[in-house]
């Protein structure tokens, strides 16, 4: 898999197509390395954009990416992602209503949702509810972990701050000793026949957490993908 981060919610047409021109680069990119998926994001959550409008924007310039992606039997995966390090806003179908409505919105057979059950509480929401309204969509999953520094989940979802970077009473940790609940997340995912990749985003305290992390894993997906 490779991750990248294409911004489709420009109202600029210019703009746009020279994003469209990345996505295709990343993609002759991912078809180099041997990578089977190329993420796509939606773009940025720009404050004069209606949810329809962007919701088309980023639509329309997937949808442009796509049969350049199938030639090269590249599958494009929009992730339930929280912000790209170089955008000024949020992502713009960061929140599950928003994201649903776009993947809604494009059926091909080389497009998916790569599913990252972390993000999903950067947004003050339930990981477990979106993977049940998208679990039929998913063909790639970034396993991940994160845990509580302080306070509680309801004062995240208060916070305010997060525009700009994480939010702050969020970290990463080792994976099965976080907030997900990864016996309901392969239930569901297995409930609707995944068989696709799972990738650990992990190691921030180390190559020992990362074995760990693998180690919890790999025992998981024994257990439901004997």
């Amino acid at each position: 898999m490779m991750c990248c981060s294409p911004d489709f919610t420009n109202r600029d047409r210019a703009f746009r197509d020279k994003e469209i021109q990345k996505q295709k680069r990343w993609i002759d990119m991912s078809y180099a390395l041997g990578a089977s998926h190329c993420r796509v994001l939606s773009g940025q959550k720009r404050p004069e954009l209606s949810i329809d409008e962007g919701v088309k924007l980023a639509a329309d310039c997937i949808m442009k990416c796509l049969p350049y992606a199938q030639e090269r039997n590249i599958t494009l995966i929009i992730e339930n992602h929280y912000k790209d390090d170089f955008w000024e806003y949020p992502e713009f179908a960061q929140k599950m209503d928003v994201f649903c409505k776009l993947v809604d919105s494009i059926h091909h057979p080389y497009f998916g949702v790569n599913y990252d059950p972390s993000n999903t509480y950067l947004a003050g929401e339930d990981p477990i509810e979106l993977l049940k309204k998208v679990s039929h969509r998913v063909v790639t999953m970034h396993a991940s972990d994160r845990y509580l520094k302080e306070g509680t989940l309801d004062d995240l979802r208060r916070e305010e701050g997060g525009a700009a970077g994480y939010a702050k009473r969020l970290s990463h940790g080792e994976i099965g000793k976080g907030l997900n609940d990864y016996d309901a997340i392969f239930s569901e995912l297995k409930r609707v026949g995944f068989n696709g990749w799972i990738s650990i985003e992990d190691g921030v305290e180390g190559m020992d957490q990362l074995e760990r992390s693998v180690a919890f894993l790999r025992k998981k997906m024994a257990h439901y993908w004997p």
